[in-house]
């Protein structure tokens, strides 16, 4: 089931899925808690959540209104800039963080929670950031249209480069013509 989340009372069940989805250590955890607590506070943003029938939550999003005095815009704007897509970060909704437990993966619920929340955005476009590799996480934001933006970006004391990418919203749906709803 997909549906709004209260992202702030449900921070360690939400982190334990992104530890186990993304193999944070303990450490990591917490200050990845700190931040998601703080984003939360930011105007527009929100989360869903994907839960089993007995409520576990196996995956969630959150998202915001791209601002260009966060961190993560003043760390990837010079990355944009230098290939000419700074104005990306104007005008976009940002998909902060999306992550689905290994166990739950390949369902489709990674794809419900992105074109879900991209749905009800006001902005025409969104980003996001992935590690730059070819994943599954980023065959599926190609397959809704993400394209690549810039490529080999470093975030301070992360141990892999990643990719910034964008898409026009609404996301393309499998199998349909851009633009088009199920």
């Amino acid at each position: 089931m997909i549906g709004p989340l209260d992202l702030s009372a449900r921070i360690d069940e939400a982190l334990a899925v992104q530890a186990v989805a993304f193999g944070l250590g303990a450490d990591e955890v917490a200050v990845r808690r700190q931040i998601v607590l703080r984003h939360m506070t930011c105007t527009g943003a929100r989360a869903l959540g994907a839960t089993t029938p007995d409520g576990r939550l196996v995956g969630f999003v959150y998202g915001m209104p791209n601002d260009r005095t966060h961190w993560w815009s003043t760390v990837v704007e010079p990355y944009l800039r230098a290939r000419g897509h700074d104005d990306w970060l104007d005008n976009s909704f940002v998909i902060t963080e999306l992550h689905v437990h290994p166990r739950h993966q390949n369902r489709g619920i990674g794809r419900a929670l992105i074109t879900t929340i991209t749905d009800s955005a006001t902005e025409p476009r969104s980003i996001l950031s992935a590690i730059d590799t070819d994943s599954p996480a980023r065959g599926l934001y190609r397959s809704l249209g993400y394209e690549d933006l810039a490529r080999q970006v470093l975030f301070p004391s992360a141990p892999m480069p990643y990719a910034v990418m964008g898409a026009p919203l609404p996301l393309r749906r499998r199998g349909r013509a851009h633009g088009n709803r199920r």
